[in-house]
């Protein structure tokens, strides 16, 4: 039927790991190993809570979510992303966005947008949530004028405080580099055109609103079509775009979807964020001068897509280790691609069947006679997702920590009230990990202590007290928070110390790992942009990106209307594909 339609990337994707296989093992190296060995011995675990990594922003855990997506604002959906903690929302959708437009809530090119999604619902269910919105306005069929009323009527008119602002999705995949899967109908599609009316567009709506902040398209370094230039052009996107606008924007977009070839080579690539936020840092440090360390950065699209797992233990212990990696590395926010899709051709995973579907929240719909759960049961990702609540609450302080084997990943966080939450993720589908920990400018108190866990098979997070702050173990493929208390008042008084400012010399220096990993501009979603033609030929490298927290306040007011339920409705996987194509 022609409504209520979900979407997902093709696997046809596949076109990036050509080449990059290898240097994902290389790069993985005894990591990868250890996944596929026997049992392990102990890992060893580092804390430094004295020092600083900054604090987790309010906005840091983002989702996104899409017009054509009929169940958005199930009443079960907006409790489910508030229990776990999703602070902000993107809207309206992937690449939809530069073929939607707000005031008739439809989309150019044949695309849907379901009743009962336009914005003011949407803005409902984000005040439900209790999450910031973040808009994607439409570039690649509207105009500045557009985007400007869109401004006065959600911050002038209705009071919401709408503040950031993305200038289209992903603007490289419309055709000027020879795969197109992105609306954009202007006659002129290079990225010198896009700068420019990223300027007009940013100047329109700031004459509404200065307050807002206004955000640019970039290609993830070392991924396609980044370094490529076309027809015409002088230099790639990323420096074309940079240099005629990098003083004048607010914040840049990353889409991260790192590739392997197996489900330990995508549980290793968040190890490669690092490289990529330094690339990406260097680049504004080149083209933004002084402005540099004020232009934020956003990954308003990341997800497990382009491997083997979406919906099964793996893609849940991905979840988290991509948020934290990217927020300890300034980041300013990370949204998960998305609340719901709709399955795929569902496989096996390490034993679990795996709907490849790309959402956190079943649809409940069927194929080749395996169906998902009901509506709204959560899969796996979701209580990745949520595992964060266990450790890191926004304001709450980043420190540094390190794992001795790169099968156990860890995170670190320090709370207002003196504890440390520690959280270790056991990348092993078979063994239990064995763990030491050690600590720095803290000392936790002896006993036992609380953990909250999620474990292959689980349906819920468990709490529990076992282990000690010293030694745990780590069941297979889980995900495990330490809760710590303090030894003494003295532990609990002392202040963390910042890390070390980036210098221009290590920002110029900077250069992403060559390790395989995300490419900008391949979705799941639905795009009215017609079957995307073309194959980019060039490998990817590491996808990335970084910055620091936004503002911490959320203001709504005059809201339009009532939450619509959108009922009777199906969502059906829309199968939009085509050979040695970025499949939609």
């Amino acid at each position: 039927m022609p409504q209520g339609r979900m979407h997902r990337r093709s696997r046809t994707r596949r076109h990036i790991v050509a080449g990059t296989a290898a240097a994902l093992l290389a790069g993985a190296g005894a990591g990868a190993l250890a996944l596929s060995a026997g049992a392990a011995p102990t890992v060893a675990v580092t804390v430094d809570a004295g020092t600083s990594l900054g604090t987790v922003p309010s906005t840091g855990v983002g989702l996104n979510t899409a017009v054509y997506d009929a169940y958005m604002n199930d009443a079960s959906a907006a409790s489910l992303m508030k229990a776990a903690g999703i602070r902000q929302l993107r809207f309206p959708g992937g690449s939809v966005a530069d073929a939607y437009h707000w005031k008739t809530h439809t989309v150019t090119g044949g695309s849907w947008a379901a009743p009962g999604t336009d914005f003011d619902h949407f803005m409902a269910t984000a005040k439900k949530v209790g999450a910031q919105p973040i808009i994607t306005a439409n570039y690649g069929s509207g105009t500045p004028q557009e985007a400007a009323d869109w401004v006065k009527y959600a911050n002038v008119d209705k009071g919401y405080g709408v503040k950031y602002w993305e200038i289209g999705n992903e603007i490289p995949g419309n055709g000027h580099y020879g795969s197109k899967w992105e609306v954009d109908t202007h006659a002129d599609k290079s990225p010198t055109a896009y700068a420019k009316n990223l300027l007009a567009y940013a100047k329109a709506m700031k004459a509404v609103d200065p307050k807002v902040k206004i955000g640019a398209v970039l290609t993830t370094p070392g991924s396609w079509p980044d370094g490529l230039k076309a027809s015409g052009d002088n230099a790639d996107w990323n420096h074309t775009v940079l240099s005629i606008a990098g003083k004048s924007i607010d914040f840049v977009i990353i889409h991260w979807y790192p590739s392997g070839a197996g489900t330990a080579d995508i549980l290793n690539t968040p190890a490669q964020i690092a490289g990529t936020t330094s690339a990406v840092r260097s680049l504004l440090h080149t083209y933004a001068g002084p402005h540099a360390a004020s232009v934020k950065i956003a990954v308003t699209e990341t997800s497990s897509a382009m491997s083997p797992a979406q919906t099964s233990q793996a893609a849940a212990l991905f979840a988290p280790d991509t948020y934290m990696s990217w927020l300890e590395q300034g980041a300013v926010n990370v949204d998960w691609w998305d609340l719901h899709n709709g399955v795929g051709k569902p496989t096996t995973v390490n034993g679990e069947t795996d709907y490849q579907d790309g959402g956190v929240l079943s649809v409940g719909s069927c194929s080749g006679g395996t169906c998902e759960p009901a509506r709204e049961t959560p899969f796996p990702t979701y209580w990745g997702i949520r595992s964060l609540t266990a450790l890191a609450r926004p304001g709450a302080t980043m420190v540094k920590a390190s794992s001795a084997n790169p099968s156990v990943a860890v995170h670190a966080v320090r709370n207002s009230n003196g504890g440390l939450n520690v959280m270790l993720i056991n990348k092993n589908p078979q063994n239990a990990a064995q763990v030491s920990l050690s600590y720095t400018g803290y000392t936790p108190a002896p006993g036992t202590i609380r953990t909250v866990s999620y474990t292959k098979g689980g349906t819920a997070l468990t709490t529990a007290t076992r282990g000690t702050a010293a030694a745990q173990t780590l069941p297979p493929y889980s995900i495990t928070t330490l809760q710590l208390k303090p030894a003494s008042a003295a532990t609990r008084t002392h202040t963390p110390s910042p890390a070390p400012t980036p210098t221009a010399a290590t920002l110029t220096a900077a250069a992403p790992v060559a390790a395989a990993s995300g490419t900008i501009g391949t979705r799941a979603q639905a795009t009215a942009a017609g079957t995307p033609v073309g194959r980019p030929a060039q490998s990817n490298m590491a996808g990335g990106l970084a910055s620091t927290g936004m503002s911490n306040t959320v203001t709504y007011s005059g809201l339009g209307g009532l939450l619509a339920l959108t009922a009777g409705s199906v969502l059906v996987l829309r199968q939009r594909r085509s050979r040695a194509s970025h499949g939609r």
